[in-house]
């Protein structure tokens, strides 16, 4: 599953920055489907990486936030020389906004998420979360000496 699409970063970025980021040809005129894909690719990979500690993956529906995170990681994937300050910026955002979303600070709302997958029978399940501690080794000692 795409976070985002050909269209997405057009709509964002306009199609002749595209062109030029993308087309390695020159005086090309038209997209590199090939090279904007790969870059989708890794900002998929980056927002998975991070989203995968917190949600259950792949993500049932794609939050318009994680469509702009996308765009802003792929758009910065395309420059593979010198990064302009605004998309540098936007790019640095991106990671901490998902830095917050996987530390549990931001959340992406409880349509985003997908239910977790079912366990198989006989498989141990494990908590993400477990309630605070009720007895420790030094409660344990304080009420042994009384």
């Amino acid at each position: 599953m795409s976070y985002a699409t050909q269209a997405d970063m057009v709509d964002r970025f306009g199609e002749a920055e595209l062109v030029q980021r993308t087309n390695r040809l020159t005086g090309g005129t038209a997209i590199d489907t090939v090279v904007l894909g790969r870059a989708l690719a890794d900002a998929d990979a980056e927002v998975n990486g991070y989203l995968a500690v917190r949600y259950a993956m792949p993500l049932a529906a794609t939050p318009p936030v994680i469509t702009r995170v996308a765009c802003d990681l792929a758009r910065y994937y395309l420059h593979d020389d010198k990064v302009p300050d605004t998309v540098r910026q936007r790019y640095e955002d991106a990671v901490a906004l998902l830095k917050r979303l996987a530390a549990g600070d931001v959340t992406l709302g409880p349509d985003a998420a997908a239910p977790p997958p079912a366990a198989a029978p006989g498989s141990v399940a494990v908590a993400r979360h477990a309630p605070p501690r009720l007895f420790s080794a030094s409660l344990l000692r304080q009420n042994s000496e009384v």
